[in-house]
């Protein structure tokens, strides 16, 4: 039953998480809750090697529709695989309590700002060029990298919010770009996590496998419906999260 469950929860966390990221919110509490004897650690690892295909998957899926800017965003990529190294380095000498209580404020912020500004996303008009685009493409790469190694949750709807806040995308071109980044910080994740010994590979490849199928599923919808519709599963997703780190934060 186990088996089944979690594959279940890998396909739709691929599916959310091809969109507009979050798709930790499905798959961290299905394995949790299937496997509630198992070190933390373990279960964060063997879900970053299944969903960093699905990943890849939707980060392949969107280059072919979408014209993602790789002067800008390859660059970003190494920013955010660096980053995220440092705060996984960074989670093991310092404690992330405070960002617990931070969090939910954060995301809430994001979600009145993106409700006000009704416009905010649906055009593709990017602020910057060249060299400029590639630094500040760069700084949120690093930024958000080095989050996701030290935290976590919320870090594909971070990039997405940062790439149309920042850098003028609409949000399907957030989304594309921010697939590109969110595989750097999950390899470096990934890494980490293997050479200490805390990746399940056998369940790994099967939730790989179901994590493609949902990406695979998901991209094809964003694709086929725009950016409005990536604007709203981005606002569910934020809700969603914003739920759940404040359950944590304050009523757990």
């Amino acid at each position: 039953m186990e088996w089944i469950f979690i594959t279940f929860a890998s396909l739709l966390a691929g599916f959310v998480d091809a969109i507009v990221g979050g798709g930790g919110l499905v798959m961290v509490p299905a394995l949790f809750a299937a496997f509630p004897g198992a070190p933390p650690a373990t279960l964060l690892g063997t879900n970053k090697a299944a969903s960093v295909w699905g990943t890849a998957m939707a980060t392949w899926q969107y280059s072919r529709k979408v014209q993602v800017r790789w002067s800008a965003m390859l660059p970003a990529a190494a920013a955010g695989f660096a980053g995220s190294f440092a705060g996984a380095w960074a989670v093991t000498v310092m404690s992330a309590d405070f960002l617990r209580k931070l969090l939910p404020l954060v995301l809430l912020g994001v979600l009145v700002y993106t409700l006000a500004k009704k416009e905010l996303g649906r055009h593709h008009t990017p602020r910057f060029a060249g060299r400029a685009e590639v630094l500040a493409a760069c700084l949120i790469g690093v930024v958000i990298g080095f989050y996701d190694g030290f935290f976590g949750p919320g870090t594909g709807s971070f990039f997405v919010f940062l790439f149309v806040r920042l850098l003028g995308y609409d949000f399907l071109n957030a989304s594309a770009s921010a697939k590109l980044l969110n595989c750097a910080t999950n390899i470096a994740a990934i890494a980490l996590f293997a050479a200490k010994g805390h990746v399940w590979w056998h369940f790994a490849v099967t939730l790989a496998i179901a994590n493609v199928v949902g990406s695979l599923l998901g991209t094809h919808l964003a694709l086929k419906h725009g950016t409005g519709f990536v604007r709203g599963i981005f606002i569910v997703v934020v809700s969603t999260l914003i739920l759940k780190t404040g359950y944590d934060a304050f009523l757990r």
